[in-house]
């Protein structure tokens, strides 16, 4: 299933964080799913959250850089190798994996797996 992910630009200084997850509190917006990526000076912060469009236009009103991206989520079987077997997947079909992040679900017991892809039709007619 593909997803919209939200990708928000991040000063790396104490506080930005809880102000970004404070604000998501405050308007009742779920995150289902969130990674960071950093460097000495600002981070990329990577959500899936329960209503995108809503999130988005209130990170953009309180200042924040944020964009839209279009990625995979993928649902599979908590054990090992599952994740093998899907890179090994979208390898042998030729679609690179710019990034991914991983988390359990807590409601099924599967792992996920959130893929930003170069090939994103590739992957959508590979897992239909």
């Amino acid at each position: 299933m593909f997803a919209t992910q939200l990708s928000v630009f991040v000063e790396n200084k104490t506080g930005r964080l809880s102000e970004i997850l404070n604000t998501f509190s405050e308007h009742h917006i779920d995150i289902r799913a969130l990674s960071i990526a950093e460097n000495s000076e600002f981070g990329i912060l990577r959500l899936i959250v329960s209503e995108t469009e809503r999130a988005y236009d209130i990170l953009k009103r309180e200042g924040f850089i944020v964009k839209k991206t279009e990625v995979l989520s993928l649902q599979m079987e908590d054990k090992p190798g599952a994740l093998a077997q899907l890179v090994d997947k979208l390898s042998d079909a030729g679609v690179g994996i710019e990034y991914l992040y991983a988390f359990v679900s807590r409601e099924d017991g599967g792992a996920n797996v959130v893929l930003r892809l170069d090939d994103t039709e590739a992957a959508q007619n590979l897992f239909k």
